[in-house]
């Protein structure tokens, strides 16, 4: 996905946003808002907003000195979706179609995402979810892959959100590699934070080996470019994924809740669909 003019005041309001979080000293925010106003003048339209977030991010580290200002706020959130985990598991066992469940509440977690916003009702979100309708609900062609795939990539997102991968992951019923960050991004998963979830029992962690808050395939690493293209199934979570990969000509399954006009615009749903979208080949 290109990037539109839309964009750009997000990303300074993302800027802010991250800087608050990184340091409480004015002056320094103050030069990191500088530093990004100035960079955005150059940026290409043509870029993807996941390749701009990538040196917003690197800026905010190399001027706040905090290589990982969300640490804690992860913590946080890793810490709630844990502890909502034996009631989404719950509301999985009772329902109809559990595979559909699960995917709804892998969906609701994206709300966790501190790119957009920090204000959501995690607890909302799952309920509503539950009876929500998917909207560009490719969930036919899903169970048809799902049921001929060998083995599926499944690329993570928000550090929470991989709470509610894990729930997905375990009705998938077949062998999984879950792909994390290479390094700290916003709130985004790592091999450590996926890990901590227990993840790595159910599925082979990997990493991408990309700094950026999506996948940019330029800028991972061989063994993950391998698999990405060589997949029986590749499910790609959240809006950052989906910023990155929805122009690679390959059948993906995104999954995400749309929190952004310009992705809504994008795809053609209206802002809080959840969706679950194949990509065209």
């Amino acid at each position: 996905m290109k990037t539109y003019l839309d964009c750009l005041p997000c990303f300074l309001q993302q800027t802010l946003r991250a800087g608050r979080i990184a340091t409480d000293d004015e002056k320094i925010i103050k030069q990191l808002l500088d530093d990004v106003g100035m960079m955005l003048k150059d940026i290409p339209l043509d870029n993807t907003p996941p390749e701009t977030g990538m040196l917003i991010y690197q800026k905010i580290s190399q001027i706040t000195g905090n290589q990982d200002p969300f640490k804690k706020i992860k913590k946080e959130n890793i810490d709630k979706a844990l502890s909502l985990y034996p009631e989404m598991k719950k509301l999985v066992d009772k329902s109809n179609d559990k595979l559909l469940t699960a995917i709804k509440l892998a969906i609701a977690g994206n709300v966790i995402d501190f790119g957009v916003n920090r204000e959501f009702d995690i607890e909302k979100e799952i309920a509503e979810a539950v009876n929500k309708k998917l909207v560009l609900k490719d969930y036919e062609d899903f169970k048809d892959v799902l049921c001929k795939a060998k083995e599926i990539l499944y690329i993570g997102d928000n550090a929470g959100e991989a709470v509610f991968d894990k729930i997905l992951i375990e009705q998938l019923k077949k062998p999984v590699v879950y792909v994390v960050r290479g390094h700290p991004v916003i709130n985004d998963v790592t091999f450590q934070d996926a890990v901590s979830i227990g993840i790595d029992k159910l599925a082979r962690v990997i990493s991408s080996g990309t700094p950026a808050p999506g996948t940019i395939l330029k800028t991972c690493n061989p063994d993950f470019i391998k698999l990405f293209k060589s997949a029986d199934m590749v499910i790609s979570k959240g809006q950052g994924n989906y910023e990155g990969l929805s122009g690679e000509k390959r059948p993906i399954f995104f999954l995400l809740k749309v929190k952004c006009p310009v992705i809504a615009r994008d795809i053609g749903v209206d802002t809080s669909a959840i969706v679950l979208k194949r990509n065209g080949i």
